[in-house]
Order: structure tokens, then C-alpha cells, then sequence
């Protein structure tokens, strides 16, 4: 498949850093408190584990139930941001006073139509989110943009939003 069809199946082309990332407080949901934007993301992932269970009497097979869900930790690579946020963010939680500060969150993956509009087109919503792993980017005496390399989050909850 070219590269042509391709773009003509998605309706959207290629947009570096498409992908926004939002931290909220969980007690303030509508205020903005670190925010980013990432060229790759992945973890984006749940798996549930079946429960399953015999019953008497019924050989034909085992029953099975819902059992619990667990969310993989989600990755960010190559990142940008207008300043030191996440950094503060990772800072505070792994001291002593803000262990554990959790915030809410959302990945918005941005798409670019043929006429050139830069829109949202599906959103990740998260909860309990607590960074687990910072790892800054090369400098540059040029940036000035603070740069990321690698950002680790680990969260409770992941829904999806069509946008």
C-alpha cells in the first residue's frame, strides 16, 4: 500500500508531537497543571483476567467470570513542554511530604485533515495517574523548549473518548 492510499484511507497526515498530554488535579479537575506534547506513545493497554470456576454436576466445561483489571504502565517518548511541570510533578511525588500525589490525565491524539485543521480525534482519559520514571533529553544550548525524552506513567483507571 503507498504511502498515498494510506493517507487517503485515514483522512489525516503525519503531525509530529500529535500527541497531547494533560495532568489535572483530581480535586480540581478543570485546572490545568502540567501539560506536554509527546511523539510516541504506548501502554495503552487493560487486561482482564477470567476467573474460572467448576460446578457440580455440569462436565461439559468450566465456567468462566469477569475478574480483575490491570492497566500496563503507559510510555511517553520525545516530548515537549513550555516548562518544568512534569519534572516538579516526578520531583514531588518522590519526596517524603507528596508521596503518592496522583493526578487525573488525558492523551489527546491529534490528527491534521486534507485542508490543513489540526483537531483532536480520540482522547485517553486516566485516572490515578503517578509518574514511576523521568528521563530528560540531551541538551541543547539552542532549545528552549524543555525537552523529554521518556516519561513513565503508572494509573488506575483508562477510558476512550471519541473525539
Amino acid at each position: 500500500m503507498s504511502d498515498d492510499s494510506l493517507h487517503n484511507l485515514t483522512g489525516f497526515e503525519f503531525v509530529p508531537f500529535r500527541f497531547d498530554v494533560n495532568l489535572f488535579s483530581s480535586k480540581a479537575p478543570k485546572e490545568l497543571l502540567c501539560k506536554a506534547r509527546f511523539s510516541e506513545v504506548s501502554g495503552l493497554e487493560m487486561t482482564m483476567e477470567p476467573k474460572v470456576f467448576t460446578e457440580g454436576g455440569n462436565n461439559w466445561g468450566e465456567l468462566q467470570r469477569i475478574g480483575q483489571t490491570r492497566f500496563s504502565p503507559i510510555v511517553l517518548k520525545r516530548g515537549v513542554t513550555d516548562g518544568p511541570d512534569l519534572f516538579n510533578w516526578f520531583d514531588a511525588v518522590t519526596r517524603g511530604a507528596n508521596y503518592g500525589y496522583r493526578l487525573e490525565g488525558t492523551i489527546v491524539v491529534r490528527g491534521r485533515t486534507k485542508e490543513g485543521a489540526d483537531r483532536p480525534v480520540l482522547t485517553w482519559k486516566l485516572s490515578g495517574v503517578l509518574p514511576t520514571r523521568f528521563k530528560g533529553a540531551d541538551l541543547s544550548s539552542t532549545a528552549s523548549q524543555v525537552a523529554i525524552e521518556e516519561l513513565t506513567l503508572v494509573h488506575e483507571s483508562l477510558t476512550l473518548a471519541v473525539s
